[in-house]
């Protein structure tokens, strides 16, 4: 493989290592929102 093509590859492959890192940092935000109104709902019920 030419050294241009494993520059792209390496490019790309950052790019898509960060684009992971964010949908992970989306789930996980997602989950603890999740978490915390299921925590209000339940006191909601109990009171």
């Amino acid at each position: 493989m030419s050294d241009k093509g494993k520059a792209r590859r390496a490019a790309y492959e950052a790019q898509q290592e960060k684009k992971a890192k964010r949908v992970v940092n989306w789930i996980f935000a997602a989950l603890v929102l999740l978490a915390i109104l299921y925590i209000i709902y339940t006191f909601g019920i109990m009171s």
